[in-house]
């Protein structure tokens, strides 16, 4: 049920600690840890501690918890000095986007130049 911890989700496993992770930024509704599979200098994934599949999900069920984790991906670009230099924060909707986990979360990339479009 979507809210609720799933079994077989990654990212609910961090959650609980039951997988570890280099967690950065914790708060009572979010957290905030380094991508195993970096994509740039800094790369921090920042997610909901509840379960949604999706960054739109999320938002529908819970606006406030979807702001925190915009407000926590800014407080990571901060902590990790790229505020100022800029940064990109995205949210892979469905595996035509590359989603891989469906459990809702942030990307903040920064460190290096980003183009646009994305390559």
């Amino acid at each position: 049920m979507a809210g609720e911890p799933q079994t077989d989700c990654l990212f609910c496993k961090i959650v609980s600690g039951d997988i570890p992770a280099t967690i950065v930024r914790e708060s009572d509704t979010t957290v905030a840890f380094r991508d195993i599979n970096p994509q740039a200098p800094t790369h921090v994934l920042v997610i909901p501690k509840v379960h949604y599949p999706d960054a739109a999900s999320l938002a529908a069920a819970e606006p406030q918890v979807a702001a925190d984790v915009l407000t926590e991906a800014g407080a990571v670009a901060a902590d990790e000095k790229i505020d100022s230099t800029g940064y990109r924060i995205i949210f892979n909707t469905g595996s035509g986007a590359g989603q891989t986990v469906f459990h809702a979360h942030a990307h903040v990339l920064g460190g290096r130049g980003l183009q646009w479009p994305p390559g």
